[in-house]
Parts: structure tokens; C-alpha cells; sequence
């Protein structure tokens, strides 16, 4: 029988107005609205510390413009091949290529569905730099990543946009986060780069602000082209009033993983959870149905109530404006796997009879 009631995919977790009302007095109050304000350089300093490492944090008006920026800054020669997994959103690869750069797209593991740092050693000969990212949120092991850098000399940038809360930077290895709505922190619009290394931030912030280097000693001269891709002190606002709420939302939504994790059982070998539903911080819910997800499985589920999606579908190389860009092997555990993910509504408005009927629903529509 069809529930009247909808049960969406996403919804948006965001400070209320009440809390950001002590923020937006003292925007009011410094009548600073932008260009590195009191504000964006305390969310800085509060997101580096969060981090629990060694590193300094730059805030941009996105992810994507974060990742495009920290490629910028490596200062590669236009046309450069860079290594990036097929499965992904497409701002990983739209990033790289406005950058100046050329995917090389790679296959995943399997069980954690990501590129790991075995696999791009085997591509290592015929890249230049390395694109992984935090799928779904499931963040990477840093230091790996570092090893990889000092074994092959290949710089390696991890995107990391669905991660906060998870995924570290390492001693080499640069992390970008986004604070999009969608993201488990949210401030509307924005994001962060993550630098172990001060003058990689140095250069990130400069591109940010059109190539302005203001310590340099010619300051008003520009001597690599930017873009504007800073962050205001409104959103800069709305980050530091999210970033209080984090503990609370944090464990809210790993609590809401386990409960999914445990509804799910009930569907035995019809489904698989990513790393098995470890607990850890996710802005999205997706598993893997072997018996295959198509278009008729998200009607279904709509028509009994409950939002779904097909995530990544399709995978980055089957997108036309992709198509034409290098792979390395036939991609098949890629093509596996977007056939056969879907994501479940997950947001903090969800109950346990939610998710109970979510479950259910997926149940009575997989074969």
C-alpha cells in the first residue's frame, strides 16, 4: 500500500536564524563583508583545529573551486595527466580540466570504492599527479597517500568534499572539504583546502583573490592569474554557527548510520554496505545492490514514498563531455559498481520509523 507520506532524499541541516544572529551582529558591527574578514580567518583557524594535524586551512566559495585552485597552485604544465577515479561526481574532473590538466581516468577497489594508492602505482609511469577522492564520505588513509608521494615523486590532492568529520590531510597530502547544503557541514555554499604545506596555502589564497599576493612585496602586482573564489563573512557565518552544532550533528548522524546498518540486516546478501557500514560521519547513505539498480527501482520507490538515487550514475567516463578522455583498463569494477549503488534518504529529520520503512520499501522492490 502507497504511504502518504514522502520521505525525502535529502534535507538540509543548517543553522536557524537564532544562531546566526550573534555572527551576523558582529559582520554589522566590523562592517566587513568579504576579502579574508574577522570571520572566514576565524573559521580558518576553528577548521585547522578541528583537524587535530599539522596543517592551515584556506576557505573558498566551494569545493570545486578549492580543488580547482590547490591543482592551479601545483603549478603543473597545462595539459598534465592527472589520476582520478571513474567513480565520482563530476566536479573532480570539470575542476581538473578548467584547471589546465587532463583526466586519466582509473578504476576502484571493490569493497571500499575508491582509488587507492596500489592502484594508482600501477598507472604511476604514465600520470603526472593524482586525484583521489573520499567516496561518499569514507575518507582515505592519509599516510598512504603521503608514502605514494615520497616512493613515485607524484604530487596527490584528495577530494574530499563529503568527508568532513573523517578524512585527515597527511605530511604531503592535501585535503578539499565542502561546506555545500547538502553536506553534513553546511553553510550554504563554500568550502576548504586543507595544507600541510604553508606555501601551497600561501598559493591557494593568492589564487583566490584574483593573484593578489598581499605578502609580497609588490602587492598590487599579480604575478600568476586568479580567480575570485573567496568566501564571505556571510557564509563565513553561517559556517562557524554550524561548526558549534557539529558534535551534536556529528554523532546524530553516525547514530542514524548504525540504525540504518542494523534495519538492513534484514535484507541479508540483497544488499552490501560500504566498509560495512563502519560508523563514521556521512552527508549521504549508499550501498550496493548485486542484483542491479536501474530507473524502474527508483520509481518504485517513489511510488512508495521514499526518494532514492542512482549515485554515480553514470560513472564519469560514460559522460560526453568525458568521453573522450584517457582510461586506464576497461574500468570494470566502475561499471559494476554504478550499476549497482543507490542512496537512501539520510538527513537529521529522519526517525527510526523512517528508516524502518525506508528498509522495507527497499526490500519489497529488490529481487
Amino acid at each position: 500500500m502507497r504511504d502518504s507520506k514522502r520521505i525525502a532524499l535529502l534535507e538540509p541541516s543548517l543553522p536557524t536564524a537564532a544562531e546566526l544572529l550573534p555572527w551576523l551582529e558582529q559582520i554589522d558591527s566590523a562592517r566587513r563583508y568579504t576579502n579574508f574578514g574577522p570571520l572566514c580567518r576565524r573559521l580558518e583557524t576553528e577548521l585547522a583545529a578541528s583537524l587535530a594535524t599539522d596543517c592551515e586551512v584556506v576557505a573558498v566559495s566551494s569545493g570545486t573551486l578549492g580543488i580547482e585552485l590547490a591543482l592551479a597552485a601545483w603549478r603543473l604544465p597545462q595539459g598534465a595527466r592527472v589520476l582520478l577515479p571513474a567513480l565520482s561526481f563530476v566536479a573532480t574532473a570539470t575542476a581538473l580540466m578548467r584547471a589546465g590538466l587532463v583526466p586519466v581516468f582509473a578504476d576502484v577497489d571493490p569493497d571500499n570504492w575508491c582509488l587507492t594508492p596500489e592502484i594508482a602505482r600501477a598507472a604511476a609511469e604514465q600520470i603526472d599527479a593524482v586525484l583521489p577522492v573520499a567516496v561518499f564520505g569514507r575518507a582515505l588513509n592519509p599516510a598512504l597517500w603521503d608514502a605514494f608521494t615520497a616512493d613515485t615523486g607524484l604530487s596527490v590532492l584528495i577530494d574530499a568534499a563529503g568527508a568532513y568529520g573523517n578524512q585527515l590531510p597527511g605530511r604531503r597530502t592535501a585535503a578539499v572539504f565542502s561546506m555545500h547544503a547538502t553536506k553534513a557541514l553546511a553553510a550554504g555554499e563554500g568550502g576548504f583546502v586543507a595544507c600541510p604545506d604553508p606555501d601551497l596555502a600561501r598559493a591557494i589564497r593568492t589564487g583566490s583573490n584574483f593573484g593578489f599576493d598581499y605578502e609580497n612585496p609588490r602587492p598590487g602586482v599579480v604575478q600568476h592569474a586568479g580567480t575570485n573564489a573567496k568566501l564571505s563573512e556571510y557564509h563565513a557565518a553561517v559556517g562557524l554557527a554550524a561548526l558549534t552544532a557539529w558534535p551534536a550533528q556529528c554523532a546524530q548522524r553516525i547514530d542514524l548510520a548504525k540504525t540504518y546498518a542494523t534495519e538492513l540486516r534484514e535484507l541479508g546478501d540483497k544488499i552490501i554496505l560500504q566498509d560495512d557500514g563502519a560508523p563514521w560521519s556521512r552527508s549521504v547513505f549508499v550501498l550496493r545492490a548485486p542484483s542491479g539498480i536501474d530507473a524502474t527501482t527508483v520509481t518504485a520507490l517513489t511510488e512508495l514514498g521514499v526518494e532514492s538515487r542512482r549515485w554515480y550514475w553514470p560513472p564519469l567516463h560514460r559522460h560526453p563531455a568525458f568521453a573522450d578522455c584517457e582510461r586506464i583498463g576497461d574500468l570494470a569494477r566502475t561499471e559494476m559498481l554504478a550499476a549497482q549503488l543507490i542512496g537512501l534518504p539520510f538527513h537529521l529529520h529522519l526517525d527510526d520509523d523512517d528508516v524502518a520503512r525506508v528498509c522495507v520499501a527497499l526490500d519489497s522492490v529488490l529481487p
